[in-house]
């Protein structure tokens, strides 16, 4: 699930990415273009009462960035709420969100 929530001056958008409990993980990054597809940077954290994983990033307005999901460090998914999808390299799809 993605969340989007645009500053009064239109220059920013908070951008809360949300993977339901039903995700079985240890630990899960969220990895794109707004972070190098640095996949240790920003780790997500698991809600203590829905057991979802969330995090929330500040991204500039009126852009569009490819992401996944890295689960415990091996596994890749994707947002199932992602604005479009866009192929990759390796032969799958990345994640859109827009801004």
């Amino acid at each position: 699930m993605i969340y989007k929530d645009p500053s009064p001056d239109g220059q920013t958008v908070r951008v809360t990415f949300e993977l339901p409990s039903s995700i079985w993980a240890e630990r899960v990054n969220l990895v794109g273009d707004f972070n190098d597809w640095d996949t240790t940077r920003d780790e997500m954290r698991q809600g203590r009462s829905d057991g979802a994983w969330r995090i929330t990033l500040t991204l500039p307005a009126g852009k569009a960035y490819q992401f996944r999901y890295l689960v415990n460090g091996r596994d890749w998914h994707n947002d199932w709420h992602a604005d479009r999808y866009a192929p990759n390299r390796f032969g799958t799809d990345n994640s859109v969100v827009t801004t």
